[in-house]
């Protein structure tokens, strides 16, 4: 891998202990030591779940553009987007339900589709890119 790849990876593995630490909180409030309702719990759960796959996805993009080799920003750009997801999609899950007994997501709910936007333009550029390169080796 190149030193900017090397760089990302070695930043996206370190943030993995925020996620740890959202599964400590995850478990307390299923264990009820935290107040939470139904809604908050579910969606607590989705942005805790998303947050851990997108990063394995966004490390696997990475893996993928750099053994594939391809060329220039390409090889970060599918990657880094997918990896901006992981953030994005997961902090709208959690901000949205914020509050003492929320009855229905609020407007940092929008984070969700914005995450789900940049995801697939992530995944879009990546996948492109391998195919691209694959059929010109």
């Amino acid at each position: 891998m190149n030193a900017a790849s090397t760089l990302v990876a070695g930043i996206v593995v370190l943030t993995v202990i925020t996620i740890e630490t959202g599964g400590m909180f995850l478990l307390r409030v299923v264990g009820g030591k935290r107040p939470a309702n139904a809604l908050q719990k579910s969606f607590f759960r989705a942005g805790h779940a998303h947050a851990g796959v997108l990063v394995i996805l966004g490390l696997v993009t990475l893996l993928l553009t750099n053994a594939a080799g391809v060329d220039g920003a390409w090889r970060l750009v599918g990657p880094i987007g997918v990896l901006i997801a992981a953030i994005v999609m997961p902090a709208g899950f959690f901000l949205s339900v914020l509050g003492r007994d929320p009855q229905r997501p609020g407007r940092l709910m929008a984070l969700v589709w914005t995450g789900a936007g940049v995801l697939a333009l992530g995944l879009a550029t990546t996948g492109v890119s391998l195919v691209v390169t694959g059929a010109s080796a």
